[in-house]
């Protein structure tokens, strides 16, 4: 609820991803604005402001600000929209609304430039754990640079309002350590050039794909993903139905890859005798036990254990949690299906039936494939109840392994996070539209790199999906390349992070109201999350200043546009290198690859020319097979020295060679 008591409502009791809030079941007294509206926020400047929210049926509002005053009426649910002519920045001002009866205000309102961040955990990645946080955080106070993060939501369907309020914070040494790292420098650098007030929203998930952001009507123009679309919707509808025919459809997955799956299924019942299998402390993953032979297995293990319950307890007994298992588990309470996931990291919370767990003793059955099966510690894993007991699960666990096996994938539930289809658009994007922005930012694809060549699809439909939802035909969108991480190359090889980046890069080439943030030159191969966030916040800043203030700066480093024959050279053509190129370290840059017809890549000499760069003898390769493509930077974790006079790293391509 909000803290202004004014703002107090009463709502209709949801749970979680199962509800979609509708602004008609609010009850109030007042008209309301939608809750991403709050004390402290910041409105865009010089365009019009789209302002909505609730109040009672066919009601005639006002919405004012700093006196300027604009109508609109209620429909029949309760639902009202409306748009602030343009403002110039400034403020701080109070925002109402009002029915002539009764009326919200929201106070310490500025004006100035909005900016919506959004992706997975680089964009989560918070101010207070960047390099420099210390000092940064500590003198961040700052009245005119603002922030809200959105509440972690999956939902089945797109919400008319946020599951919770936001709250609006001002910058400061208290508040700032909480807000995404690389949008507060982007915004900070913004907020103290432009001299207007900055608001920035965080609406972002560490470890999601790019299919959970999309919205429902656009993914499933995709046939790939039509039936998994329909059945988030049916989960939303039915939840029992839905995972009733999830679970049915995970078992015929296991009868087509496992000979041994109809028989074993006898061991789900409680009343199955285990007395003849091994038994086996769980106090981290097997391969880590006493097992021996799990020592090195890889495959499928069924795990058993008992939990005694007294019936206060059985009555109340509503989720079990173990913790996080790898990789692939399905999990039983006394023969009752209750969950299952294929996250290694993701704890697992299972939401248990009333009537499943007994008084007395308590039967519950995992199957697992992957590589170590419950790796937390004992203490994460118990029973919950209603009242707030946690009943631990014994360290004792009985095993029967099963087939052996690597790289199997089983296809998870498709409302699952952090692979699900269309719940963070649904619960964490759609109540957020059409809020005024002046230009959004995107950071993610690390856990879309094994399928980069979908990402083509998929990252043009998502910016044009928001653009629509935000009511923004024309909305600038900033793409933050992936970063480095994950082995090194010393051959020329495939990559898959490689093919996600040039696949970010081609969709921006594609878009005119789109930038790329080059990133790989400031990531770190061991750590997925690099901590050098400022210097990527700085270069969405100049990205900014191109794409939507004019400047006459680059919106990103030096992109190479064409590749030409020249004698026994080829010649790489530069864009946005107007001050030159540069390298360091070295009289050559590293990092560039000529491939043939077979895609047969080898390193090649390449020397700076001014605003290009030609590769010593790469039109007459010792293979003998012609050149058709070059490619730079072309690695997991790629190291590269190209830099561009001022000191922005050059664009990871893969070009072919004109003819």
């Amino acid at each position: 609820m909000r803290p202004d008591i004014r703002r107090i409502i009463t709502l209709v009791a949801t749970t979680g991803l199962l509800t979609t809030l509708s602004f008609a079941a609010q009850a109030q007294t007042a008209p309301q604005f939608a809750r991403i509206f709050g004390d402290h926020a910041v409105l865009q400047r010089d365009q019009a402001v789209n302002i909505w929210g609730t109040a009672a049926p066919n009601a005639a509002l006002t919405v004012t600000i700093n006196g300027q005053t604009t109508s609109a009426t209620a429909g029949a649910d309760g639902k009202w929209k409306t748009a602030l002519p343009a403002l110039t920045a400034g403020g701080p001002y109070t925002l109402t609304v009002s029915d002539g009866q009764g009326a919200t205000t929201l106070n310490d309102i500025l004006i100035g430039d909005v900016y919506l961040c959004s992706g997975q955990s680089n964009m989560e990645f918070p101010a207070r754990l960047s390099t420099g946080a210390w000092g940064e955080i500590g003198a961040s106070a700052n009245p005119n640079l603002r922030f809200v993060n959105i509440e972690k939501d999956s939902a089945a369907a797109p919400r008319d309002d946020l599951k919770t309020v936001p709250v609006w914070k001002v910058a400061g040494p208290d508040t700032t350590g909480d807000a995404s790292a690389v949008c507060y420098y982007m915004s900070k650098a913004l907020q103290k050039e432009h001299k207007v007030p900055v608001g920035f929203i965080g609406t972002d998930w560490g470890g999601t794909t790019i299919q959970s952001w999309i919205s429902p009507a656009a993914l499933r123009t995709l046939p790939a993903y039509t039936a998994g679309v329909d059945a988030v919707a049916q989960y939303g509808a039915s939840p029992e139905k839905a995972q009733a025919a999830h679970a049915k459809a995970q078992e015929a997955w296991w009868d087509a890859h496992d000979k041994s799956a109809k028989t074993q299924r006898a061991w789900i019942s409680p009343a199955f005798n285990d007395s003849g299998w091994s038994h086996l402390k769980v106090t981290g993953g097997w391969k880590d036990g006493d097992a021996a032979d799990l020592k090195a297995f890889d495959g499928v293990v069924w795990l058993r254990t008992r939990v005694t319950l007294t019936a206060d307890q059985a009555a109340k007994a509503n989720e079990l949690t173990l913790g996080p298992v790898d990789t692939f588990d399905t999990t039983w309470v006394n023969g009752q299906w209750v969950g299952s996931s294929g996250i290694n990291w993701v704890w697992r919370d299972y939401k248990v039936p009333a009537g499943v767990f007994k008084a007395g003793e308590n039967v519950i059955v995992l199957r697992i494939l992957g590589s170590g099966g419950l790796t937390g510690t004992p203490d994460m894993r118990f029973v919950k109840t209603s009242d707030g007991q946690a009943i631990p699960l014994s360290a004792d666990w009985t095993y029967k392994t099963g087939m052996a096996a690597k790289g199997l994938t089983i296809p998870a539930a498709p409302w699952d996070v952090p692979t699900s289809l269309n719940t963070l658009y649904n619960g964490m994007a759609a109540p957020l539209a059409p809020y005024t922005v002046k230009a959004a930012a995107w950071y993610q694809g690390e856990s879309n790199a094994d399928a980069a060549t979908e990402y083509r699809t998929l990252l043009p439909m998502l910016m044009a999906d928001w653009r629509k939802s935000f009511a923004a035909p024309d909305l600038p969108m900033l793409i933050v390349q992936l970063s480095s991480y994950g082995s090194v190359s010393t051959t020329p090889g495939v990559s898959q992070w490689a093919e996600l980046r040039e696949a970010q890069r081609l969709t921006v080439d594609a878009d005119p109201h789109a930038a790329l943030i080059v990133s790989h030159d400031f990531g770190d191969r061991s750590d997925i999350h690099p901590t050098q966030k400022n210097i990527i916040g700085l270069r969405a800043a100049r990205a900014v200043d191109h794409l939507v203030f004019g400047q006459a700066v680059a919106p990103t480093g030096p992109e190479a546009i064409s590749v030409t024959r020249a004698g026994p050279d080829l010649v790489v053509n530069f864009r946005y290198a107007d001050n030159g190129l540069k390298t360091y370290s070295s009289d050559t840059a590293i990092g560039f690859e000529a491939c043939d017809a077979q895609d047969a890549c080898r390193y090649v000499t390449a020397v700076v020319d001014g605003n290009r760069v030609v590769l010593k003898g790469a039109n007459s390769p010792e293979t003998g097979q012609e050149t058709i493509k070059v490619r730079y930077a072309w690695s997991d974790a790629p190291f590269t020295n190209l830099y561009s006079g001022d000191d922005q790293p050059a664009v990871p391509f893969e070009l072919k060679v004109s003819q």
